[in-house]
């Protein structure tokens, strides 16, 4: 599977523990990785939910990272409210998971305007075809962390847009997966995949199961390029 078309990074959503930190980088500098990291206060009690004191700690790793922001904070966002409280230092993205119904236009406009003002992309879920709007970054998600593999996958947006794919991957699906993404070659390394409890053990993050998906969709790379 490796030779054939390639995500511009795999998103491993669920870090949960800052003791994974040493491991986190290790992986990183061998493959093209985003971790993804679930944020809402009201739900730390979740192992799949760090506490701040934890969050804060991989934030301040260097390691590329995406906040997953749910709850009353995403509900927020989306409002035009700033949720300063959450203490966002060290992302690259900002995913604002507010609504299974897709976003509207004050919605879209008012994520990106949250996630600009610190110098992030935005990301957005949508449940059928990639919306035409660059302005945030979309992933494909009727699964919502759930691990259902959908029926359907819609083919890539327009080239103004970041698109991903999620739902059901593992590695065990994803070789099954990817040989039916509706992809052309020049999808290349134009979009990203993510993953969440299709890469946990018994309720945790498994950096076996993160490296076994990356062997399988990019082989053996390069040990001398740091990809972190």
């Amino acid at each position: 599977m490796s030779n054939k078309i390639q995500p511009a990074f795999v998103t491993f959503t669920g870090v949960d523990k800052s003791a994974l930190i040493a491991e986190l980088i290790d992986l990183s500098k061998r493959y093209p990785i985003e971790w993804g990291i679930l944020v809402d206060p009201e739900q730390e009690d979740n192992n799949l939910f760090p506490t701040l004191e934890e969050r804060l700690k991989v934030q301040s790793s260097g390691l590329r990272l995406s906040a997953h922001i749910c709850g009353i904070p995403a509900t927020e966002i989306v409002q035009g409210k700033n949720p300063d409280y959450l203490q966002l230092s060290g992302f690259s993205r900002l995913q604002i998971n507010h609504s299974r119904d897709g976003s509207t236009e004050e919605q879209i406009s008012n994520a990106h305007r949250f996630a600009s003002s610190m110098g992030m992309r935005a990301a957005l879920q949508c449940q059928g075809d990639f919306p035409d709007e660059p302005r945030a970054d979309w992933l494909y998600d009727v699964s919502f962390g759930l691990g259902a593999k959908p029926t359907t996958w819609p083919p890539m947006g327009p080239k103004s847009t970041f698109c991903g794919y999620s739902g059901g991957l593992s590695p065990k699906t994803i070789e099954s997966t990817f040989s039916v993404l509706p992809l052309t070659e020049s999808d290349n390394k134009q979009f990203w995949v993510d993953m969440e409890s299709g890469v946990r053990t018994d309720g945790w993050l498994d950096l076996d199961k993160c490296e076994q998906v990356c062997r399988l969709i990019f082989g053996q790379l390069d040990s001398s390029k740091n990809y972190s």
